[in-house]
């Protein structure tokens, strides 16, 4: 029996929002989305106190940057006052799935959340679901993010959008070790999903395309059922087509192939009565008997409930392995 549980990640409204440099320069750092969801547990109103921070450690301007990637992550929710969502709960607070973030997984669901609409990370948005080119420069980014707000009518400032890409490189690209100790080439966890990397010299980037390594299926098909529960709610099914090339959808956001997100889906069917991949007539579909949304969060609540039982079987993978041996 599936539970009827969604992981509410705060009451907003889905239309577009148009949100930019909101970071104050800063991609979030280790430590940080936790460090906030614990200080909002413990004080409301932490980030209008005075002395913020000090209890934070950190700069005014890091302060405000720990609020913004708290809300644009969705772990915290902002609508009525700040508060936890359900995902911040049940993945950072004490005793939460992985309140350190130590299993990649994780941050794959974080980087999942940030692109669920409403994003609050427009320029993220723009490179990740509508921005086409797998190899680019910079100012490649830079150019095509113009010419798309221009067509939405959208005015910013070049310096804003300037440092919306040069965050989002710095949290997606591995920095090569310099002279000295810089302490932005070393305090990106976002780094490990390894979605963008250096092409050639250092100015050229590449989307890493097709099945990732540290990336669970059971992620995928949570992401796979979540992205169901937004476009069709009402339906049973969605096709594999969709679910790889549509904006938000798990191939756009993850940078998978039609054929890693079947096979994501494969592996994780063999152990659910109420998922099945189907093909009729040549059209592939997720099909399933419940409520997507709650489907996805047994999904999720699985993996983690399985993380903690077998600590070294945290992939797909793994767990699969690990059920065939005990049915042997």
């Amino acid at each position: 029996m599936v539970k009827q549980i969604s992981l509410d990640l705060g009451k907003v409204d889905t239309k577009k929002i148009s949100a930019f440099a909101r970071h104050e320069t800063f991609h979030p750092r280790f430590g940080w989305i936790k460090k906030g969801l614990d200080r909002v547990i413990e004080d409301p109103g932490i980030f209008l106190r005075e002395d913020a921070p000090v209890r934070f450690g950190v700069g005014k301007n890091m302060v405000r940057a720990i609020r913004y990637w708290c809300t644009a992550f969705k772990v915290l929710d902002e609508q009525e006052g700040l508060s936890p969502t359900e995902l911040g709960s049940r993945l950072l607070a004490d005793g939460g799935w992985d309140p350190f973030l130590e299993d990649p997984a994780s941050l794959w669901l974080l980087h999942w959340s940030l692109l669920t609409p409403p994003c609050y990370a427009t320029a993220w948005d723009f490179t990740f679901n509508a921005f086409r080119q797998i190899e680019f420069s910079s100012e490649d980014l830079f150019l095509a993010l113009c010419d798309y707000l221009d067509g939405q009518s959208i005015r910013v400032a070049d310096s804003s959008l300037r440092k919306d890409i040069t965050c989002i490189l710095r949290m997606y690209v591995e920095q090569e070790g310099k002279a000295g100790f810089n302490e932005d080439l070393v305090d990106c966890p976002f780094t490990e999903l390894r979605l963008l990397y250096t092409s050639g010299d250092s100015k050229q980037y590449e989307f890493q395309i097709g099945s990732k390594d540290n990336l669970p299926a059971e992620i995928i098909v949570y992401a796979c059922l979540d992205f169901a529960g937004q476009v069709s709610k009402n339906q049973r099914t969605i096709a594999l087509s969709r679910l790889a090339f549509d904006p938000n959808s798990p191939g756009l956001v993850f940078k998978l192939s039609e054929s890693a997100i079947a096979e994501a889906i494969e592996r994780v069917v063999r152990r659910s009565n109420s998922l099945f991949l189907s093909d009729t007539a040549g059209l592939i579909q997720l099909s399933y008997t419940e409520d997507p949304a709650a489907l996805a969060f047994e999904v999720l609540e699985g993996y983690y409930q399985g993380r903690h039982k077998t600590p070294d079987d945290n992939t797909a993978s793994g767990l699969e392995s690990a059920n065939e041996g005990r049915a042997s």
